[in-house]
């Protein structure tokens, strides 16, 4: 489960209601804290005769919580304090931080274990054929002229490598055809163009196989 305490927890210490002269009847020396979680851990047995008594519980519960409230708030406010302004709302004024510890309570998942998701037809039929997912490494290639590695398509990538020379040689496959008489840089263009094309054309289809 990922932290969700925020690091530093902002507590306005002129809006406690609390009162520092309090005594609790609690035991205070038993008490379990996890001041990260802020959250205190009471292991004192609680007063069979007032739990059980309609006309006492309410209160006696009450008293309980508002005793270990106390207690927590105590501790917390034994942390090490730090003050900053804040001018969000317009009007500069002082605030006093406190850092939290980290949590020493495990906390379970609010949401069940996300379910594995069901492979795709192009998972299930690489896997059946072997074909293996490339890395990143497959999609560069080392460019000898500038002595660096560069994509081998899209964005300044290789394959547009004879678009930008002052100088091209003529592809012997289309040497007699009707592709002689075409700049070069055209016929690259042209043949990228037919690829995107074709690649689109094959994805639809693919989309409505399914």
């Amino acid at each position: 489960m990922g932290d969700c305490r925020p690091v530093v927890t902002k507590i306005r210490l002129a809006r406690l209601v609390i009162d520092p002269n309090y005594e609790s009847s609690r035991a205070s020396a038993r008490m379990n804290y996890d001041l990260g979680n802020l959250a205190v851990f009471d292991p004192n047995p609680l007063d069979a005769s007032k739990i059980t008594n309609d006309k006492t519980k309410n209160d006696y519960l009450r008293d309980v919580t508002r005793d270990n409230v106390q207690l927590l708030i105590n501790q917390v406010l034994s942390l090490p304090l730090k003050k900053t302004s804040d001018n969000s709302n317009g009007q500069n004024s002082t605030m006093t931080l406190i850092q939290l510890p980290d949590p020493t309570t495990q906390l379970p998942r609010e949401k069940s274990i996300p379910k594995a998701k069901e492979p795709t037809k192009w998972e299930l039929f690489a896997a059946k054929k072997g074909i293996k997912k490339k890395g990143k490494d497959g999609k560069l290639v080392y460019d000898e002229r500038t002595g660096k590695w560069v994509n081998k398509w899209g964005y300044k990538g290789k394959n547009k490598e004879v678009e930008s020379d002052w100088l091209v040689e003529l592809d012997d496959k289309n040497v007699g055809t009707e592709n002689e008489l075409i700049d070069p840089r055209t016929l690259s263009r042209m043949e990228r163009k037919k690829l995107v094309k074709k690649n689109e054309l094959q994805m639809k289809r693919n989309r409505e196989k399914k």
